[in-house]
């Protein structure tokens, strides 16, 4: 894993259902600013994953964010990549 592994989120141990949180989640990731739906959220004994890809180390960073906030005391695991963008850098042979 990566520096944002493992680290619980800030902040008391917000109660409320897990499973209940994650939904809510994953629909302020989907309808948010983001609007990201490249990203798969993962209940894993009382921790959660993040995985899945996003155009930007911005983005990443934000989604991580906004899980800590939205699951308090829940340790959120990261496991996002950033889509490589950049040209190519020779021709794809064909056959």
């Amino acid at each position: 894993m990566s520096e944002y592994a493992a680290r619980p989120a800030p902040g008391a141990g917000g109660g409320g259902n897990l499973d209940y949180r994650v939904a809510h989640l994953a629909e302020h990731l989907a309808a948010g600013d983001l609007g990201e739906l490249g990203v798969r959220i993962e209940i894993r004994g009382a921790a959660v994953l993040l995985t899945g890809t996003v155009p930007s180390e911005q983005c990443r960073d934000d989604v991580l964010r906004m899980a800590r906030e939205e699951l308090p005391g829940t340790p959120v695991h990261c496991d996002i990549v950033v889509a490589d963008t950049a040209a190519p850098d020779h021709a794809e042979e064909v056959e």
